[in-house]
């Protein structure tokens, strides 16, 4: 079960106004099963404005970005994982692909953490030295 919000929620929805009661199929042409996923695929990064095929976006390219888009949200990775299918955590940190972004806000973060912190480090001893 996934909850659907959002743009992707009015296109299922305008799927299913347009579903036959004689078609189990959400997704057809003219009541059958499309058979070639990669054809419709193609077409459809097409309308979009992405490049499908060869040296294009590939499904699991979405897949790797919905795992991405994810993790900036802040949605926790077990939750994450089960919006995207991954069955272990070691595979959905596979597919979260960390890339120069990610790495520019992470250097950012830490600069802004750091002008945070008091200029002279503050050190207490524990004890106090011999010929103190």
């Amino acid at each position: 079960m996934l909850p659907l919000t959002g743009r992707l929620r009015e296109i299922i929805e305008g799927r299913m106004e347009k579903r036959r009661l004689d078609c189990p199929y959400v997704f057809h042409r003219s009541g059958r099963p499309i058979k070639n996923f990669r054809v419709s695929y193609a077409t459809a990064c097409k309308k979009v404005g992405l490049v499908g095929g060869r040296g294009g976006v590939i499904p699991h390219d979405l897949r790797r970005c919905a795992a991405r888009n994810l993790s900036r949200a802040g949605v926790r990775e077990q939750v994450a994982m089960r919006i995207t299918g991954h069955k272990t955590a070691s595979m959905y940190r596979r597919y979260r692909i960390v890339d120069e972004r990610d790495l520019k806000e992470a250097t950012e973060n830490l600069q802004a953490y750091l002008a945070t912190q008091p200029k002279t480090p503050v050190v207490v001893p524990l004890k106090k030295v011999a010929g103190e």
